[in-house]
C-alpha cells in the first residue's frame, strides 16, 4: 500500500514542515474538509483555498493520523492518547496538544 500524499512545505520525509520541525515533530493530519493530509495548520493555511474544519467527536476512530517515520496511520482516539507512534515508537509532540482544538472538535469538559 501507497503511504498518502502530504501536502504543504515539507522540509523532510518525515513531515517536518517549515512551520514545526523538531526531532517530535513527525506526524501529519489528515484534515476533514478536504481529505488531504498536512503537517500542520499552517501548511493548510498557505496551501488550501479553504477554511479548516475540525473532526467531530463522532468520527475520531478515523485513521486521520500520518505517522512520518513509519507511515502508519492512527486513528484520532488513538493519537490523542499516544506519546509515541504505536508501530515504531518514534516520539511524538507533546506541545501539539495545545494545537489539538485546531484539527479537532474538543468537547467541553
Amino acid at each position: 500500500m501507497t503511504a498518502p500524499e502530504v501536502f504543504g512545505e515539507t522540509v523532510d520525509d518525515q513531515t517536518r514542515c517549515v512551520h514545526y520541525n523538531t526531532a517530535a515533530d513527525v506526524v501529519a493530519i489528515r484534515f476533514y474538509c478536504c481529505d488531504r493530509f498536512y503537517p500542520c495548520h499552517l501548511c493548510h493555511a498557505d496551501a488550501a483555498d479553504h477554511a479548516a474544519r475540525q473532526w467531530p467527536v463522532g468520527l475520531w476512530a478515523e485513521r486521520a493520523i500520518l505517522c512520518g517515520v513509519c507511515r502508519s496511520t492512527l486513528s484520532i482516539t488513538g493519537y490523542r492518547t499516544a506519546t509515541q507512534c504505536p508501530h515504531c515508537t518514534a516520539p511524538f509532540n507533546d506541545g501539539c496538544r495545545a494545537h489539538a482544538h485546531l484539527y479537532f472538535e474538543v468537547p467541553s469538559p
